[in-house]
């Protein structure tokens, strides 16, 4: 780790894989005065790119699937496709730092994603979209980790807090403003410019960042990569998807298709536990979690993003899909999630040096067990109000949820172990929050199908309120066909609003149970905000 991107006392900050590990390198001093200013909206901008892509779909998902011709099932692969690929290659950033330069691959990752989101908007059908979804996420990997480490080498030793600080605010903003933009552009323009509004930022801040940090790059050499490591890693992740995103579609085991995947994700899986166990240069070092901390850690993040982010992606659907909310209401009430997010992180940075990171991360799992239960509570009337309240409320859960268990699972490691881990910590979370999404929105359907089944019991010739309702609109000169049309998509919105529920309490319950898991980990030392940082809460 460069000495400029230290703490005060000069001990590698237990952040992110933002400090990859790489061979002896000249010191650069801090950026001064202008350099530093514009060295500095360079990398936000990139990362604010790369972050608002990873919400500003949520909310156009519906306009993106009708537009394509696709379920609203099939249409979550937009996000899950990205959100692997992503995964996958943030275990590799340390490996290509060291073989390109820190700077050549932060400037090289920028302009591809800017390529690749031009490809995105550009797309004619569902397939191209996710394919080119899979591009953006795989060279997105690098960019938050390298962010970090260049924002961090800017700023003088005493100053880290402060560049920690702007650095996490970046990262927070991107869940306020992307779904807002999302819905205004899916209602106002058309889905391709989600992705087209990448363009001319992505250019701007890779220009940038190449001539304010081209003469600070890292030494770089060429080391071995774990070629079999990586390649059992992309098939058993990528099976494992494709068995969760085609469940439904295909019914499940009953297909030979998702038997197959099925077989081919254990089985690859496995290899890859003997391979990565026993290879020289693992390209995850599973070895990390004989750690109890960052056994506890990395567990808990990663479920507890995954059941997170599932019903980040179900509430803006089941608002536009059953409820009948535009992209920009959907939007509306899915961005206040950042406000607190945004107050409250600076502040758990000066907790954590006084309390511990458990207390902290309870609490975090306390209010979001509330807000799952609040919305356990809503029902087809529901205003946007009502949906934003739990929204607003959830940012506090952001802010002390990401940052404690953070430095919990870093917590006890060699310094020299951290970039690795902080890889592999993100690398699981990343992946379950794609397998939350999946999971959530397949049990969405299938509970709907299943309320829609008792509902249609009652709702037949011979009941009597299903009599009553079809004498009523019979009266107003309904026919018979027009009139069970109208109560069977009656049924249909109460099936997939019950089911929404179901979700949403049963997530509460996952996140109150998750609390054990945080008290498994030791007490640690206490830390300082120059010590924390909420790298994970992109």
């Amino acid at each position: 780790m460069p000495e400029s991107a230290q703490t005060p006392d000069s001990t590698p900050a237990p952040a992110t894989p933002a400090q990859p590990a790489r061979p002896a390198q000249h010191s650069y001093p801090p950026l001064e005065g202008r350099a530093r200013t514009f060295g500095t909206i360079a990398l936000s901008a990139a990362v604010f790119m790369n972050v608002l892509d990873s919400s500003i779909a949520n909310v156009s998902l519906p306009t993106i699937a009708g537009d394509l011709g696709v379920s609203a099932t099939q249409g979550t692969w937009v996000i899950t496709s990205f959100a692997v690929a992503n995964a996958i290659t943030v275990p590799l950033t340390g490996w290509l730092t060291q073989r390109f330069g820190q700077v050549r691959l932060f400037v090289l990752s920028v302009f591809l994603f800017v390529l690749s989101s031009w490809l995105c908007g550009f797309s004619w059908s569902l397939e191209s979209l996710v394919a080119f979804r899979v591009l953006q996420g795989a060279v997105a990997g690098p960019m938050i980790p390298l962010s970090q480490s260049l924002m961090l080498g800017s700023y003088p030793r005493n100053k880290a807090g402060m560049a920690l600080a702007l650095w996490s605010m970046t990262i927070l903003v991107g869940p306020v403003v992307g779904p807002l933009l999302g819905g205004w552009i899916s209602d106002n323009y058309t889905w391709p410019w989600i992705f087209y509004i990448n363009v001319p930022v992505g250019l701007l801040a890779g220009w940038a960042a190449w001539q304010i940090y081209k003469e600070r790059d890292s030494a770089r050499s060429s080391l071995p990569i774990d070629r079999m490591g990586l390649a059992l890693l992309v098939v058993w992740v990528a099976a494992l998807q494709l068995m969760l995103d085609k469940g439904k579609e295909l019914d499940w085991f009953a297909s030979t298709e998702i038997t197959v995947l099925a077989v081919v994700a254990v089985v690859s899986f496995v290899f890859f536990l003997i391979w990565e166990l026993t290879a020289e240069h693992p390209v995850v070092d599973l070895t990390l979690f004989k750690f109890r901390n960052f056994t506890s850690g990395v567990i808990t993040i990663a479920v507890g993003y995954g059941v997170f982010f599932g019903t980040v992606v179900l509430l803006p659907l089941w608002m536009q899909n059953t409820l009948g909310y535009t992209a920009t209401d959907a939007g509306i009430a899915s961005a206040p999630v950042g406000i607190l997010a945004i107050i409250i992180s600076p502040i758990v940075g000066k907790l954590l040096a006084k309390h511990d990171p458990r207390i902290i991360a309870t609490f975090a799992f306390l209010v979001f067990s509330l807000i799952s239960f609040m919305r356990a509570d809503f029902n087809t009337d529901v205003d946007i109000y009502t949906i934003m309240l739990p929204t607003f409320i959830q940012g506090a859960a952001m802010a002390t949820f990401f940052i404690p268990l953070t430095t919990l699972t870093l917590s006890g490691l060699d310094p020299h172990r951290i970039p690795a881990a902080a890889g592999l910590s993100n690398f699981v979370r990343l992946l379950f929050g794609a397998f939350g999404t999946s999971i959530t929105t397949t049990l969405w359907e299938n509970r709907a199908s299943l309320h829609h089944a008792h509902m249609a019991e009652m709702a037949r010739p011979g009941e009597p309120a299903f009599d009553a309702a079809m004498a009523a609109m019979q009266h107003r000169g309904l026919g018979t066909g027009q009139g069970a049309a109208i109560v069977n998509g009656l049924i249909n919105q109460q099936a997939f609003t019950l089911s929404a529920l179901d979700i949403f309490y049963a997530s509460g319950v996952l996140f109150l149970l998750l609390i054990i898991l945080v008290w498994v980990a030791k007490p640690t030392p206490a830390h300082g905000p120059g010590d924390s940082s909420a790298a994970g809460a992109h």
